[in-house]
């Protein structure tokens, strides 16, 4: 058996489309949806993924605000920074590229971000509703894999499902929105005895651990559908190779559907992003004309 290669790229653009479809009846009404990007020091990583996430937002019709700070910018300025784009109605979303400097205090900044303006999901009080089963903006990465799975099996209810990683970015949402889906959920970690023996009784098995290849297609149950968040640079013949958590060419003659590192989940959690900006706006604009946009239609 061969798996079915899921194409994230495919899945992302389909999703921009309806995105800049909704921002343009949005900009018909008044209202351009305006993401603000904050980027602190020049790590050469996440200046490609901001790069990446203004151009999209730019062809998606949302209007982007970029801050490119020196490395040794401190806590109490990009605070100050936030508070201010806080207050700005031209501003919908307020996105900080992590990982911030060692020296900036990271929970105090996301903190800082007004609830309704966190595109990303990882203020505490819309982890808590998420938490809760309320309505609030969700994490981008995992939105992205459950639009993914519902891509390939529609209807989630009951299968079981395996969360290897529980990061409060990727893991923790992750769980729970399976969880909303119905799914029976188990968290695996660094610490988790037998982790093979949990992913041959997983239909779904999610992985985000950050470590190249650390999952085995042997361990895989026959049909699984896997999502691989990992995105780790290894060095292949003196040459540098993007791959994921999940060893991709054994499992792909194992399980049912897997996602390809890279074109997989990345493309997912940008479209996601600025889905997450385009509802912040029409929730901001206030219209019951125009109606926040589902991840599933």
């Amino acid at each position: 058996m061969t798996a079915t290669i899921i194409d994230g790229r495919a899945a992302a653009e389909r999703l921009r489309n309806r995105v800049a479809a909704r921002a343009a009846e949005l900009a018909r009404m008044g209202t351009v949806p305006g993401l603000a990007v904050i980027l602190v020091g020049d790590d050469p990583a996440s200046q490609v993924y901001v790069s990446n996430k203004t151009k999209q937002a730019a062809a998606a019709g949302i209007r982007h605000f970029d801050y490119r700070l020196a490395g040794d910018t401190t806590t109490e300025t990009l605070v100050s920074l936030i508070r201010a784009l806080n207050a700005r109605p031209d501003v919908h979303g307020i996105l900080v590229q992590l990982p911030l400097p060692p020296h900036v205090d990271t929970n105090e900044v996301l903190a800082t971000i007004d609830p309704a303006k966190d595109v990303d999901g990882f203020h505490a009080l819309n982890a808590g509703r998420l938490a809760l089963g309320l309505e609030t903006t969700v994490p981008c990465t995992p939105l992205g894999c459950l639009i993914l799975l519902r891509q390939v099996h529609g209807n989630l209810a009951g299968m079981r499902a395996l969360v290897i990683g529980r990061s409060n970015i990727v893991g923790k949402p992750m769980a729970q929105l399976l969880l909303q889906n119905d799914c029976t959920v188990t968290i695996a970690h660094s610490r988790t005895r037998d982790l093979p023996a949990l992913c041959r009784e997983a239909e779904i098995v999610v992985a985000a651990i950050g470590r190249p290849r650390a999952i085995s297609g042997a361990w895989l149950r026959d049909g699984a559908t896997v999502i691989d968040v990992g995105i780790n640079r290894i060095e292949v013949d003196g040459k540098t190779k993007l791959v994921g958590d999940v060893d991709f060419d054994s499992a792909k003659e194992r399980v049912g559907a897997i996602t390809p590192v890279p074109g997989g989940v990345g493309p997912m959690t940008i479209a996601c992003l600025l889905l997450n900006t385009l509802n912040a706006a029409i929730r901001a604009a206030n219209t019951r004309v125009i109606e926040p946009l589902e991840a599933s239609e």
